[in-house]
């Protein structure tokens, strides 16, 4: 037990070295042997990747095993938390993120940008403030120590509030209203990253606490999976910069232009959660994960709708790429500032799922 517990901690301890060794690994795969991200590309449905959806899931799983559906029920007495989250997702993020791009692409970077260009860039940068995310947030809050139930009512209620206000926000930051929105690959993610992996950790949970009970699956059977999350990330990470290799280098500076709102954006959206729930006392293990929650990004949905909207070739679909290349390193970021800053807050012990 103590060599497997030293074996996690040294992964998740230079955790940030294993995210560029991986990044670079993708990015060389994608320019030495194109071969693979072009096979695994093709293994898609409704836009989304099988091999990163199945990665997803590996990564998910062990939190859900850990919900406890009296927790679930028990959210309505605190429910601070799911507001600021939801709040800073849709009162906050979608207008900053068009504020934070419009600044930086017709005025700071406008001597580097053309209007038509900046015009897109802006386009895309919408597209991704105004879709909060519901897949790899629960990786952020397992990295925290965030409270389960707490997390899987954020998320839920994100997804129910995408179904009717993505397009409104959309269409009157852009001024476009013939939006099309692939329902398959909305509906299909919230299957996949939400429905399957709760279900399944559910059963798990059920049976094992029958057979074994509570205190071996807390203490036994749940330590087993720690290491999981961390490989799953990993792995997901070569296969994104597999895919993405391409736009990185034949456009290393426009990369760089477009990081600089979608990260500001990231990390503004955090402090911002994260500040709420420190002036409203909510404990720390669900101001960690409301924090997170409201500053990722739905990048499978943005650049869906950027292709079916603009064409795969678009300037508006290159933004929503860097999106998927900033959101980790940025997410790791601000994991690390959530856990160095817990002593902020509560413990939270009162909200745990046990």
């Amino acid at each position: 037990m103590k060599e497997k517990s030293t074996g996690i901690g040294f992964f998740e301890r230079y955790l940030t070295v294993w995210v560029l060794l991986c990044m670079g690994a993708g990015i060389l795969i994608g320019k030495f042997a194109p071969v693979i991200p072009t096979a695994l590309g093709k293994l898609e449905i409704a836009h989304i990747s099988i091999p990163i959806a199945v990665l997803i899931w590996v990564m998910i799983y062990p939190m859900m095993m850990k919900v406890d559906f009296q927790s679930v029920l028990n959210v309505r007495k605190n429910p601070a938390g799911v507001l600021i989250s939801s709040g800073t997702s849709w009162l906050i993020k979608p207008f900053l993120m068009f504020g934070l791009a419009s600044l930086f692409f017709t005025v700071v970077f406008k001597g580097l940008i053309s209007p038509e260009l900046a015009k897109d860039y802006i386009a895309g940068a919408v597209l991704l403030g105004a879709a909060p995310c519901t897949a790899m947030v629960f990786v952020w809050s397992h990295l925290t120590h965030g409270n389960p139930a707490h997390t899987l009512v954020q998320v839920a209620v994100n997804d129910l509030i995408i179904l009717v206000a993505f397009v409104p926000i959309v269409s009157f930051l852009l001024g476009v209203t013939d939006i099309f929105v692939p329902w398959d690959t909305l509906f299909l993610s919230v299957v996949l990253f939400v429905v399957i992996p709760l279900v399944a950790g559910t059963i798990t949970r059920i049976l094992v606490i029958k057979q074994k009970g509570k205190d071996y699956f807390d203490k036994s059977f749940v330590p087993k999976f720690g290491g999981i999350t961390t490989v799953g990330l990993l792995l997901t990470l070569i296969i994104i910069f597999s895919f993405q290799g391409d736009a990185i280098l034949n456009s290393p500076v426009h990369v760089l232009l477009i990081a600089v709102p979608l990260v500001l954006q990231n990390v503004i959206t955090s402090a911002f959660a994260y500040l709420m729930c420190a002036i409203f006392k909510q404990p720390h293990d669900i101001a960690a994960p409301a924090a997170l929650i409201g500053a990722s990004d739905f990048f499978e949905l943005s650049v869906a709708v950027a292709i079916a909207l603009f064409g795969a070739a678009s300037p508006v679909v290159l933004v929503t790429t860097v999106g998927v290349l900033t959101e980790v390193p940025v997410m790791l970021m601000l994991v690390h500032f959530v856990n160095k800053t817990a002593r902020w807050f509560p413990s939270g012990q009162q909200t745990s799922a046990s």
